[in-house]
């Protein structure tokens, strides 16, 4: 099966030829789309219909090993979906129905409007997030994806220079508690953070990436403001216009990016009044070998 991917944006993401990932399990094929998300980082793939199964066995056969581990369960209890290795990414409660405006999952998922990449509060951190639209509301509620490779290749030589070889702490209880969010002490025993190096060197595509989120709390080593500084103006200059994509999400839609090189964030919408149901797996980074 021949894949072909169109551009749609100058430095990064891809929209996918028509194909049914449920059907795609030949190694051929599975290459193509590992190579393209080292050259587009954010791949769009429309008109997919998943069960919960399906979206799984797809996540595992592209990249072995999938996160089965929920943040959000272990801050708020079992999600809706109760499903391990997925993650609800709705406005919806137990029932279906939307959230109160005082829900404290509704509180804790407006993280989500934060640049952030996913499970990097985690060693081995994420290294795909496959996101599928089951049901979206009538008003745009979009999510906006930044490129780290461009990024860091904007910067001076000075700043690159500076940069390397710094290495950052990310804490899930850091970005929640920014926020207001109380995390409970529960919760931070079975996230206690990881360590992992500012700018990466990406294996296949070789190229070199800011590794930025907002559970990155402190540089290691650096007094803790000036860290701070420092991943925040890294922060603003990642997510410049010139870096960004916003896609808008039609039902059916199912957009794979590459945690290592981006960043993305939800953008907000009216919560209260109208339906967004999205599913999330995620798989980690482990040695390239597992997935060969």
């Amino acid at each position: 099966m021949a894949l072909t991917f169109n551009n749609l944006h100058p430095h990064f993401v891809a929209e996918a030829s028509a194909v049914d990932l449920r059907a795609v399990d030949d190694r051929a094929t599975l290459g193509q789309i590992r190579a393209a998300l080292d050259q587009h980082a954010v791949l769009v793939f429309h008109n997919q219909s998943f069960s919960n199964d399906e979206q799984l066995a797809f996540a595992q056969r592209l990249d072995g090993k999938v996160n089965m581990t929920s943040a959000t369960a272990a801050v708020l209890g079992k999600s809706r979906l109760d499903y391990e290795g997925m993650i609800d990414v709705s406005n919806l409660n137990e029932r279906g129905e939307l959230w109160g405006a005082n829900d404290r999952k509704r509180m804790s998922r407006m993280t989500n409007r934060l640049w952030h990449t996913d499970a990097s509060f985690q060693d081995p951190s994420g290294r795909y997030s496959m996101l599928w639209a089951k049901a979206v509301p009538p008003v745009s509620a979009a999510t906006e994806y930044a490129d780290m490779r461009a990024a860091y290749d904007a910067l001076d030589d000075d700043m690159k220079s500076k940069l390397e070889g710094l290495r950052v702490s990310h804490s899930h209880r850091y970005s929640k508690e920014r926020l207001g969010f109380e995390y409970p002490n529960t919760a931070h025993e079975k996230f206690r953070g990881a360590i992992h190096p500012l700018v990466r060197t990406i294996p296949r595509s070789d190229r070199r990436s800011l590794y930025l989120a907002a559970h990155a709390s402190h540089v290691v080593d650096w007094p803790v403001p000036e860290g701070r500084l420092l991943l925040h103006e890294l922060t603003e200059h990642a997510t410049q216009r010139q870096f960004v994509y916003r896609h808008e999400w039609q039902v059916g839609d199912l957009v794979i990016w590459d945690n290592r090189v981006t960043m993305h964030r939800g953008r907000p919408y009216d919560d209260m009044k109208y339906r967004r149901e999205l599913v999330r797996v995620t798989t980690l980074d482990y040695q390239e070998a597992s997935v060969a």
